[in-house]
């Protein structure tokens, strides 16, 4: 397909692309009803057991509807982006692009987290006994405590660690000890840090798809990336930090195997050494390997591949000369895994409930556009061996390796309830799918994925 005919395509305008539209309103009705269906077979699972640990499953949230601060603001910022966003991301030179993204980003999740207040929305979220910062302190010596890690995973080990740090490698933690050594202590900052650095995932993707040869698509993916309803969690939990770090270390990846990219061998260490750093924030985050493995698919070279693998072996090498062995404290978490909730919580419903989940965290939009992108899978495959991967070839194999990582996570069993925060790395992988919808239809999704994340907001009070 040429780029006009992709153009003429995705605006709509040709007989071609009327005739789905109809398969796209039945896909958005599908994800309605299934997240429906999660909540109310949910909502008689917990409460004729007791057993899925959260009060308006499937998401862990409670109902209280309210309005605070951040309501009229992020009425506003949805309006602006809805009406003038896309016509703005196609005209803006390249790196105001993304300076825009990242500052709009900041603003959509701020507002977001501010319609709960300041206190309950940003400084209390991580002040939780079972998040990081009330570990901070037991890190006044940090060789001592990396080497002794694994010894408090477990519940009935002497001073076990809280939920969150038992459930991650220190590489979590550690972050927000360094924050409190430099004097940016305390849940303000750790919010902060959450809100600045989780929104610039969405440039990170941006970045992505311009140097795998999908510049038009990011740019009509980048009001989508704004005002996706994961914004919701991205800013008030550390997995939208987690998030941030995966998508740039896969956006140098692509910088780096690309044929103009600069300094293609300190990129692709760079890009190893952020990727190892995730590895060492949740142990879940193996996971991203198949999306680097998209990357590397789309540029159509594993040039980048050994300068990458150095990087995150480095890394992989500092923390374990530190005392703290990956796979001694993946077994364990796993056996601390089980020692929780996770023991009760049924796999049969969260298997598929899960992915409930990704419909509204994703969004409408997402969703739909995943449809499309994966119809154009085979092709797209098929089309690698002949040339550079095209605009619909990049989208549809990232989209294509997220949605496989989700799978894979749901069906592992370890990723039972609370995923809206979990699955954050990955799930921003899957809003470039929007890219491939009409054009014409641009606004009224935009406006989909905006009310999503706000009536959750508004009506429910999120766990994170």
């Amino acid at each position: 397909m040429t780029q006009p005919e992709l153009h003429r395509r995705v605006r709509g305008g040709t007989d071609e692309d009327r005739a789905p539209i109809r398969a796209d309103l039945l896909m958005a009705a599908l994800a309605v009803l299934l997240f429906a269906t999660a909540a109310v077979v949910g909502t008689r699972i917990q409460n004729a057991h007791g057993v899925l640990y959260v009060a308006w499953p499937p998401l862990y949230a409670s109902w209280l509807p309210h309005v605070g601060p951040g309501t009229i603001p992020a009425l506003a910022l949805a309006a602006v982006v809805i009406l003038q966003g896309p016509a703005v991301t196609r005209a803006l030179p390249w790196r105001a692009l993304l300076w825009s993204v990242w500052g709009a980003s900041v603003l959509w999740i701020t507002a977001l987290a501010l319609v709960d207040g300041l206190r309950r929305g940003i400084t209390d979220r991580l002040l939780s006994p079972h998040e990081y910062l009330s570990s901070v302190d037991r890190f006044q010596d940090v060789g001592a405590a990396l080497s002794t890690f694994t010894r408090h995973i477990l519940v009935g080990q002497p001073d076990n660690w809280p939920t969150h740090v038992a459930g991650h490698p220190p590489g979590a933690v550690l972050t927000f000890v360094a924050l409190d050594r430099i004097g940016l202590g305390g849940g303000t900052w750790a919010g902060i840090w959450c809100i600045v650095v989780g929104a610039s995932a969405s440039a990170a993707i941006l970045v992505a798809m311009r140097a795998l040869g999908a510049e038009e698509a990011a740019r009509r993916a980048a009001p989508f990336l704004v005002l996706v309803p994961a914004a919701v969690w991205v800013g008030v939990s550390a997995d939208g930090y987690f998030a941030a770090v995966t998508a740039w270390g896969l956006a140098l990846l692509a910088v780096a195997a690309s044929p103009g990219g600069r300094a293609p061998r300190s990129t692709a260490l760079a890009s190893g050494v952020l990727l190892g750093w995730s590895v060492y924030l949740s142990y879940g985050l193996v996971l991203i390997g198949v999306l680097a493995v998209a990357v590397l698919l789309c540029a159509r070279n594993a040039r980048a591949l050994p300068y990458a693998l150095v990087g995150a072996l480095a890394v992989a090498a500092a923390f374990t000369a530190a005392g703290f062995w990956w796979w001694e404290g993946y077994r364990l978490l796993v056996e601390r895994y089980y020692q929780g909730v996770a023991a009760v919580r049924p796999y049969g419903y969260w298997v598929w409930a899960n992915l409930a989940t990704v419909c509204v965290t994703a969004g409408t939009a997402a969703v739909v556009g995943a449809r499309r992108t994966l119809a154009r899978v085979p092709d797209a495959v098929r089309g690698l061996r002949h040339g550079p991967a095209r605009e619909t070839t990049t989208v549809a194999l990232l989209v294509a390796a997220a949605l496989c990582a989700i799978a894979a996570a749901t069906l592992s069993g370890m990723s039972k309830g609370e995923t809206e925060r979990i699955w954050l790395p990955f799930v921003l992988w899957v809003v470039p799918a929007a890219a491939l919808l009409p054009a014409r239809h641009a606004r009224v999704w935009l406006a989909v994925q905006a009310a999503t994340a706000l009536l959750v907001n508004h009506l429910l009070l999120t766990g994170w």
